[in-house]
């Protein structure tokens, strides 16, 4: 450490508080997509295999907005700060998209609408991750990533809730003609917008940030100086190869062919596409590394390929984790539903009534994930990160599986306390290790990269669960959910190769 250089003070409580507000209005936006958006496009018509198909609109814009958003970021500074002005811009457009989505009157506007409302979420959300990592000292960072938890858990519990509560307390309408979006689930829309705007308003108005001088003048946590090392011994250094790029371009066009010739499931162009695009963006960034230019986009790649090993390693766990989460979000509702409510027609009441109860579900484990977040401190301090993270894992891998023997829908809510402590660690602990792993001028990008592995998985499920869904489970949604326990295991077995310092 530079004499220069000294250890970033310690905030106190209400300090961290007010810089992770924010994130409750994120979460009603998040969990008011999550819980509703199937229900949106059944309701609007869509078949059962292609609901996954249209939800490749949050992991699509995620993977582009994410690492360019973290990019800028670390390169801001104005007189709002340097990850203040994303918070706004996004929050804005979060809010305008929250009130148009629930009055789509037809199946592709509303899908239109989720790419917006996505892609203003992950504007506003990614900087509140590097923002983390800009103001807490090494110390404070799992206490800071917890307290996001906490306000992911209370945004998500009460904008779950708010279909069911309007129905149930308000006496408002939970069914409409054909085509049309109840009026339960659209007044939950227009009362998130609110909430979006009011929560990171308070965050931009009561925080301030370290300038890029005061950071430099910081010191780096250990694991986070050996990745500045590590990164200055290839500077300069070619990374990327057009013959390389070549055989993935030519890879993912021959299997597009393939697809295509055979007439074989359509959602299999998601993977076999990615793969060209995947080759194409290797061989823009070789031409640019050979002509001696760089942007955002060739800084985005380059931090992939060069990323920390910590971060390499903590991606494997990612990608279990979050092919489990978007398999869970995409299925609750017809799961429970059809095995649990008896029926799979959109405009029956008994659709509509497990509709709303799979709302008080996704509550439930946001509730749960609160409590966690209280624990997870005390278990950190016993266990380590990394066995936190793992026995959480197990958790919530216990959690799925219990869904496909419980018969009694109320009985789902126990269902729920496991997944709800999947769900907070999954949403802290590998943020606090790689905050401690990645240099703070590139938290932002960094922030950015590290969502590829939870957008490269949900665009895999994308392309797989609908088929899953047809083949190997029809009409039995409920076992996806079991596949999901699984991928939760497999996550917790992966995070026994990730080295940190506890």
């Amino acid at each position: 450490m530079s004499v220069n250089q000294r250890q970033k003070p310690a905030l106190s409580f209400w300090q961290i508080w007010n810089m992770c507000f924010g994130f409750l209005g994120i979460q009603f936006g998040f969990a008011l997509q999550n819980a509703n958006t199937s229900r949106i496009f059944q309701t609007l018509g869509a078949d059962m295999d292609a609901i996954p198909l249209l939800f490749i609109a949050a992991p699509l814009t995620g993977l582009i907005v994410q690492p360019i958003v973290g990019h800028f970021s670390d390169k801001t500074w104005n007189g709002l700060g340097r990850r203040r002005p994303y918070f706004f811009w996004g929050a804005l457009l979060t809010t305008l998209a929250l009130i148009v989505m629930p009055s789509s009157p037809t199946l592709w506007v509303a899908a239109g609408m989720l790419w917006i409302l996505d892609a203003s979420i992950n504007v506003t959300m990614e900087p509140f991750r590097a923002f983390v990592g800009d103001m807490l000292p090494s110390s404070q960072r799992t206490f800071g990533y917890v307290m996001q938890t906490f306000f992911i858990g209370v945004g998500a519990v009460v904008a779950s809730m708010l279909p069911w509560i309007f129905t149930n307390l308000l006496d408002v309408a939970n069914t409409a003609p054909e085509g049309q979006i109840p009026d339960s689930v659209r007044y939950s829309f227009y009362l998130g917008a609110a909430a979006v705007a009011l929560a990171v308003g308070w965050t931009i108005l009561r925080t301030r940030e370290y300038s890029p001088a005061e950071l430099a003048n910081f010191a780096e946590p250990e694991n986070a100086a050996k990745a500045v090392q590590a990164q200055n011994e290839v500077d300069g250094q070619a990374v990327f190869s057009v013959s390389s790029a070549m055989v993935w371009v030519l890879a993912g066009a021959l299997s597009t062919a393939a697809i295509y010739g055979f007439n074989w499931a359509y959602q299999l162009y998601i993977l076999t596409i990615g793969i060209a695009i995947y080759g194409l963006i290797q061989w823009y960034s070789a031409r640019l590394e050979a002509a001696g230019r760089s942007n955002g986009f060739y800084a985005a790649c380059r931090s992939v390929v060069l990323m920390p090993t910590t971060m390499r390693k903590l991606a494997v766990v990612q990608f279990f984790s979050w092919f489990a989460l978007f398999a869970m979000w995409i299925y609750t509702t017809p799961a429970v539903t059809s095995h649990h409510f008896g029926s799979s027609d959109p405009l029956s009441e008994a659709y509509n009534q497990g509709a709303d109860w799979v709302g008080m579900l996704f509550a439930g484990y946001n509730a749960f994930s609160i409590l966690a977040a209280m624990l997870i401190p005390m278990m950190v301090r016993i266990c380590g990160l990394k066995l936190t993270h793992q026995v959480n894992l197990l958790l919530g891998a216990l959690g799925f599986a219990s869904m496909i023997l419980i018969q009694d829908p109320n009985w789902l809510l126990v269902s729920m306390i496991g997944v709800g402590f999947a769900w907070a660690s999954i949403l802290s602990i590998p943020y606090a290790i790689l905050s401690d792993s990645v240099p703070s001028n590139k938290m932002g990008i960094y922030m950015g990269v590290f969502n590829f592995f939870i957008v490269i998985p949900q665009l895999v499920a994308a392309s797989l669960l609908g088929l899953a869904s047809r083949f190997l489970f029809p009409d039995k949604p409920i076992y996806i959910l079991g596949l999901a326990a699984g991928l939760w295991v497999v996550a917790a077995l992966a995070m026994s190769f990730v080295k940190h310092d506890d």
